[in-house]
Formats: C-alpha cells, sequence, structure tokens
C-alpha cells in the first residue's frame, strides 16, 4: 500500500511539472490548451468546408471531433516514447516503477485534453449541436483511446530507449496515419479499397466512434465497440508486456 501511495504521488507530481513545463514560456499558459484547437478549426474549415460542404453537415464540429482525440493520441504517444530518457537520473537515483514515467506522459496529455474539452463544448453551442443520450459514451471512447495511447507508448519508450531513430520514423508513420484517420474528409468519397484500409485504423473507430455519439446523436454500432475495445485492451496489453520485457536491461543502456 505504501508502494502504491508513493508511485501515485510521483506520477501526480510528474504530470504537474509537464504541464508547467509545457506552458512555461507562454503568457496564455494553459489557454493555449483551448485556443489551439479553434485556430485548426478555423484553418481547416477555411480550406475544406467549401469542398464538403454537402457530404459533411457541420463540418467545423466534424474536424474538431477527430482533432481532439487526435492530438491526444500524438501528444501523449510522442510524449511516452522518450519518457524513460528524459528521466533518466529519477530513473537511475531512485527505486520507482518504471512504468509511471510513460503513465505520466500520457496523463499529461490527457489532462491537456480535458482543458481542450472546454473549446469544444464552446463550438456544440454555436453550432447549435445537442447534447442527447448518445454522449456518455464519449468518456467511454476516450478512456478507450487512453488504453491504446498507453500501450503504443509502452512499447514506443522501450523502443526509444535502445534506438533513438525512432522517434524521426515514428513522426513519419504518424503523417501517415493522420491522412488515414479522416480528420479533415469524409470517408465515403474514397475508393472501396481505401475505405476498407481506414476502418481497419484504430484511430479511426475512435474518432468515428466519438463523432456518432456527439454531432450525430447516436451510439457507435457493435461492430465499431467491437473494434475500439479490442484495440484498446489489445494494444495496452501487448505493449505492457514488452516493456516488462524490455525494462529490465533500461538501466543497463542508460
Amino acid at each position: 500500500m505504501k508502494s502504491i501511495k508513493q508511485s501515485v504521488f510521483v506520477v501526480r507530481e510528474l504530470v504537474s511539472r509537464e504541464i508547467k513545463r509545457k506552458y512555461s514560456r507562454s503568457h496564455l499558459g494553459i489557454l493555449w490548451s483551448v485556443l489551439n484547437p479553434l485556430l485548426y478549426m478555423a484553418v481547416l474549415s477555411l480550406i475544406f468546408s467549401a469542398v464538403f460542404r454537402k457530404s459533411i453537415e457541420n463540418y467545423p464540429v466534424y474536424y474538431l471531433t477527430g482533432f481532439l482525440l487526435w492530438n491526444f493520441f500524438t501528444l501523449a504517444t510522442n510524449g511516452a516514447m522518450t519518457s524513460l530518457v528524459d528521466n533518466k537520473p529519477l530513473l537511475l537515483q531512485m527505486k520507482l516503477p518504471r512504468l509511471i514515467f510513460p503513465t505520466a506522459r500520457v496523463l499529461s496529455a490527457l489532462v491537456n485534453f480535458c482543458y481542450s474539452l472546454a473549446a469544444y463544448l464552446v463550438i456544440l453551442l454555436v453550432f447549435r449541436i445537442p447534447i442527447r443520450v448518445s454522449a456518455a459514451a464519449f468518456p467511454v471512447i476516450v478512456v478507450l483511446t487512453v488504453l491504446f495511447s498507453l500501450g503504443i507508448g509502452f512499447g514506443l519508450s522501450i523502443l526509444y530507449s535502445f534506438f533513438g531513430d525512432i522517434r524521426y520514423l515514428y513522426g513519419v508513420l504518424l503523417t501517415l496515419w493522420m491522412y488515414l484517420s479522416a480528420l479533415f474528409y469524409p470517408v465515403e468519397i474514397l475508393p472501396e479499397g481505401v475505405k476498407s484500409l481506414i476502418r481497419w485504423n484504430p484511430m479511426y473507430s475512435y474518432i468515428s466512434g466519438a463523432r456518432d455519439c456527439i454531432l450525430y446523436g447516436r451510439m457507435p454500432d457493435g461492430g465499431t465497440w467491437f473494434s475500439m475495445i479490442l484495440w484498446g485492451v489489445g494494444i495496452f496489453a501487448l505493449g505492457w508486456w514488452i516493456f516488462r520485457k524490455g525494462q529490465t536491461k533500461i538501466v543497463e543502456k542508460l
């Protein structure tokens, strides 16, 4: 019990440190968590609203819903990837569960995501999107996205400790991944083969599920739920297993 309390305390302190460091040189501070998604939404809406106006109703909300989840995922996994190397002094000097370092980075991204929801609620009000019963599924989708991000983050943190170049390779992969997640275009306009590829994309499952329950006022269908749960729980378990196997060699490498 004492060890658990210590770990929770360290995670809380690490999350607090990450949030403070993120905005330490910014005059607007945490307000950027609200402004950033709005600025992205404004730019993309200006560019694509006219193109997809007939096929996507309330395009800014459509884009922002996907962007918020995607931004959380990229911040969480990129942060978790470098967490062990960045915390090398703590890792070597203190007997702490190594799992807490990538976990703290993912939770820091989650805090940032929660701040961003303030902007999201404002946009929902502006576009008169009612909060229906189906919105109760949104927190569940967020939790599953967190599990998926933790799994990816655990694996990346081990890989980065041994192969620093993985950071650049992952950046390229994220660019491709983003375009296959249908953030700013409707899947219906794509050829059938590309549609199938996108529907296998785990992040598209979370984004599509969030749009269903918030924008369209309906619960995600059974196939979407199955995909979200399978990817979330499965990747979390795989990432945890990889981390458990590789963590004993981290200290020697560092």
